[in-house]
């Protein structure tokens, strides 16, 4: 099967509509869709990124009001997020309608729905009758891609095509927020903030534990992960040197120790551009021959700085 890359809205729809897969961009990472109501369909995303059957997908949809169709009841704090921060990065965790298929949710009695913030993706959404099943676009537990090129470098000769939107702004996958009675759960960190939320909600709970039984994407131990290994640092002893087969990534400002390569999420220390630059970086050093280990500092636990770390410490879980 040959892959093409294309911005035609009008054929991404015709593949979808015949129960095909397709690539799509969306604000956060490029997602692996196909119609969330067609079984057969889901399991071929299953399928191509090899990924496990106990790991559930998110449901996209291209209007607010269309929650409804997919979700059984809609808590009153849910409402006001979806409000708040629809479309963009938030996945909402919600008792699902019949009509969404076990295969989307792993079994699960629940839904994950998201109205994602990208022009092209949200009227390729509104030209459908269904909504989108899409986890991200690439091998299971690998890097997440942010770029066209990042997909096609993966699954290329496995879908039929990637709907050209540019690279995603924000980088990082949703935050998901289930909900116990009225309280917000976070399950996964992303590219909403825990302030966004309590700005909104007030008392929220957060949950990111790992699991091998997860309640939402995102939740396994080791994920995001390049090939090379990844270590985590806190911080380097003024006499460590390193030499120039290993790659630093930092955040901010940076004191180079040896001939190490330093990558800076960014210099500035903006958590948008380090959110947005986090999986380029990874997925460029992974294929970077003249790099054999990567190292990583942790950044500040505040604003996207959580997301991110919760990223690079699933990368690193396996080390």
């Amino acid at each position: 099967m040959e892959t093409k890359i294309s911005s035609s809205i009008e054929e991404a729809a015709e593949f979808l509509n015949r129960s095909q897969l397709v690539a799509i961009p969306t604000e956060t990472v490029y997602g692996l869709a196909a119609n969330a109501l067609d079984k057969a369909a889901v399991v071929e995303i299953f399928n191509a990124k090899q990924r496990p059957s106990f790991d559930p997908l998110i449901v996209h949809i291209g209007n607010k009001s269309d929650v409804a169709l997919y979700a059984r009841q809609i808590p009153a704090n849910a409402q006001k997020l979806m409000d708040a921060f629809w479309p963009g990065p938030l996945t909402v965790v919600l008792p699902k309608q019949e009509i969404i298929p076990d295969e989307v949710t792993s079994g699960l009695d629940t839904v994950g729905i998201r109205m994602p913030d990208h022009p092209f993706t949200l009227q390729l959404l509104q030209q459908l009758n269904f909504p989108l099943a899409a986890p991200s676009a690439n091998p299971f537990g690998y890097i997440s891609p942010t770029t066209p090129q990042h997909v096609f470098a993966q699954l290329q000769n496995k879908i039929p095509m990637i709907l050209d939107g540019g690279p995603c702004e924000v980088g990082v996958e949703s935050t998901i927020v289930g909900f116990e009675g009225e309280v917000p759960v976070v399950y996964r960190l992303g590219g909403l903030t825990l302030e966004d939320i309590r700005n909104v909600c007030g008392e929220i709970k957060v949950e990111v534990n790992s699991s091998s039984d997860p309640k939402a994407p995102g939740m396994l131990n080791s994920h995001y992960a390049p090939q090379k290994p990844l270590y985590l640092l806190k911080d380097i002893a003024s006499d460590f040197s390193f030499d120039n087969s290993v790659a630093i990534i930092v955040f901010g400002d940076y004191e180079v120790k040896g001939n190490e390569q330093v990558f800076n999420l960014s210099t500035n220390a903006d958590y948008k551009e380090a959110a947005a630059n986090l999986f380029s970086f990874l997925r460029m050093l992974d294929t970077d021959e003249s790099i054999n280990k990567i190292y990583a500092f942790l950044l500040p636990e505040f604003d996207l700085g959580l997301a991110i770390n919760d990223r690079l410490k699933r990368a690193a879980y396996k080390i």
